[in-house]
């Protein structure tokens, strides 16, 4: 499967750790000032996406579409929906969590969208992993410090959590009381994380 990875303009500071994630089959898209990003991670857009008002648009010989600056969508946002239109099933964000917290909190939504269209997608950043959880049970391994599961739209029945400290069975949690927050997978175990219906966050810490 061919994965599209979507770079913002966020801060990047373990670029080594994002770049071993990466692959030379990517399908790359910059986002506007996430082209600042492309010599440390080393990797060519096969795409650049942007209005162009917090970075110049660098006039690489690849495709590139200039946004508006008046829109809807953010760039991000935009980037998301054009690898859609190319047919994408497997999607990467990176640079895309710090800096503005609505940007972050909007680009984390569109975990929530990727999903409910049965898209794989995943968010990296400096300090973790985070995808959701739905249809498909979700594993962490030992390797990570901590995994924590966030209510960020209210939809979340049924949640299980085994082979974690703290675990649950068929469990809510509820969007004013995120208590599923900083567990950690036993020793020697792969937890699993399931849910009966709707959507969950997980957050997996290194």
């Amino acid at each position: 499967m061919k994965r599209c990875v979507i770079v913002g303009g966020a801060d990047i500071n373990h670029y080594r750790r994002i770049k071993n994630k990466m692959t030379n089959n990517d399908f790359v898209i910059y986002c506007d000032s996430g082209l600042r990003h492309r010599r440390k991670l080393g990797k060519e857009p096969n795409l650049i996406v942007g209005d162009f008002d917090s970075y110049d648009d660098p006039k690489l010989p690849v495709e590139t579409i200039t946004l508006p600056t008046v829109k809807d969508d953010t760039d991000t946002v935009y980037a998301v929906k054009e690898a859609l239109r190319r047919d994408f099933d497997h999607f990467l964000l990176i640079g895309v969590i710090g800096g503005r917290l609505d940007h972050t909190l909007g680009n984390v939504s569109i975990l929530l969208k990727l999903d409910s269209l049965g898209k794989k997608a995943m968010i990296i950043d400096d300090y973790s992993e985070m995808s959701v959880v739905s249809r498909r049970p979700a594993e962490i391994e030992d390797s990570f410090a901590y995994f924590s599961l966030m209510n960020i739209d209210g939809s979340p029945e049924g949640i299980t959590i085994r082979n974690a400290k703290y675990e649950l069975d068929h469990a809510e949690i509820p969007c004013d009381y995120q208590y599923g927050v900083s567990n950690e997978v036993m020793a020697g175990k792969t937890a699993t994380v399931t849910v009966d219906r709707g959507q969950i966050l997980l957050i997996k810490d290194y």
